[in-house]
């Protein structure tokens, strides 16, 4: 029999309980042996009251679980950074192996809590830390092992794409997509680490870290978020280029240059990513032998967190009772190597802008100027019909170019008298 302690039991932690006795049966022939849930700890003792368990098994304190030497897996679901890595370190430095859902934790800790780790050697699991139920951690550990990993692209936030959708599809505004998200129980009351990206940020440093083998902090991956993003750009990308607006995390390694970055991003409408709506979330994964994967599902809410950390559990569980847990790291990781970072002025990309104009003869050549001084090149470009005494939008497509020279063209244009507002700029993905 295996003992576990859970910390932590909200949505996510409910249904972990829930699903380990309703697949009792099935859980014991996957691993092996019985899974015993010894503790069940939570700040909020009377949220454990609902609980069907029996009384001597619920705590609100932590260190009974941590402290318990019968309790073989522990299992981290409160969230937060600091207060869960102190339970996670000294969790392990008590001899057991963890299973947490914390991609803040991760994405921040990555070198000490896997360092430790390999000393102990002990078993950290953690499928649930990024994209709740797509087994996207088992699928670039186990499944892809063979492959060198070429990129790795995704839709990684349900909140942000809730919100793109009913803007896309419904011409929301974004702060009317947002209310309804948080109505709707896919947007936080504070939401603003799933809207400036920091979310996502964080769940690509992870996947990063496992298809790299060295940590890539988040704090590096260059982000940007959608607050500022506009019903009129998502239309006009949309009807005039065939365009679909989202908010990517992608990781690329392009001659040992590894470029990382989270803003929102024009995607063809024939691209599977496009067709990703509402809450669910995609991962597009390119290995040089296996070539363009995708997994696709729901990417929140306790049922698929938990589907993910029972998962875990198990095959946890199963190494423990087969004597292997530990003998083997379960993520490949070597602080010896070395990640090149792609600064962003670096990185090439295909570009839409959108300036806002007076309406006056010339305009469109000195912007095209600016931009051709700057080593930008215009492939396709739209403009409304004229209004005398009107600004008006004027949209443009770039061939590649690199960030920086978009940059400076873009600071140089908006210095000029005929422009009329802050122009916008949009990364497109080949």
């Amino acid at each position: 029999m295996i003992n576990i302690g859970l910390i932590g039991c909200g949505n996510v932690g409910l249904n972990v309980i829930k699903i380990l006795k309703k697949h009792s049966v099935s859980i014991r022939k996957k691993c092996g042996c019985n899974i015993n849930i010894k503790w069940i700890c939570d700040k909020d003792i009377s949220r454990l009251k609902q609980i069907n368990m029996p009384h001597q098994k619920l705590t609100s304190d932590p260190s009974k679980v941590i402290l318990d030497p019968s309790i073989d897996i522990l299992v981290e679901l409160i969230g937060g950074e600091e207060i869960p890595k102190k339970i996670i370190l000294e969790a392990m430095n008590r001899g057991k192996h963890v299973v947490t859902a914390n991609k803040a934790v991760l994405a921040k800790y990555w070198d000490e809590i896997f360092s430790l780790a390999l000393r102990k050697k002990l078993l950290v699991y953690f499928e649930a830390a990024v994209a709740a139920g797509i087994p996207i951690v088992q699928s670039l550990n186990e499944g892809l092992a063979a492959n060198k990993i070429q990129s790795i692209t995704g839709i990684l936030n349900g909140t942000t794409n809730f919100i793109l959708t009913k803007m896309t599809d419904e011409n929301m505004t974004f702060n009317e997509a947002l209310k309804l998200a948080q109505k709707s129980g896919f947007a936080e009351t504070d939401p603003s680490l799933d809207i400036d990206g920091s979310d996502t940020a964080q769940k690509l440093s992870i996947l990063a870290s496992i298809a790299f083998g060295n940590h890539l902090p988040f704090e590096k991956i260059y982000r940007e978020g959608i607050s500022q993003i506009s019903s009129f750009d998502i239309k006009y990308a949309k009807d005039e280029f065939g365009y679909i607006l989202k908010l990517l995390a992608s990781v690329r390694n392009e001659n040992n240059k590894i470029s990382a970055t989270v803003y929102p991003t024009l995607i063809s409408k024939e691209h599977p990513l496009a067709t990703v709506e509402n809450e669910y979330n995609a991962i597009y994964v390119d290995g040089d032998f296996a070539g363009d994967i995708m997994l696709y599902g729901k990417g929140a809410g306790g049922p698929a967190a938990a589907s993910a950390v029972v998962s875990d559990i198990i095959y946890l569980a199963r190494n423990i009772f087969y004597g292997t847990a530990g003998k083997s790291p379960y993520i490949s990781y070597d602080r010896n190597i070395k990640i090149n970072l792609n600064p962003i002025e670096k990185i090439e990309s295909e570009y839409y802008i959108r300036f806002i104009t007076a309406d006056r003869p010339g305009v469109l050549s000195k912007i095209s100027g600016i931009l051709g001084r700057n080593n930008v090149s215009i492939s396709a470009c739209f403009q409304e019909a004229r209004y005398k005494k009107r600004a008006v939008p004027i949209l443009m497509l770039t061939h590649k170019a690199k960030e920086g020279n978009i940059k400076k063209a873009i600071n140089l244009i908006d210095k000029l008298p005929i422009v009329k507002s802050k122009t916008v700029v949009l990364r497109i993905m080949e």
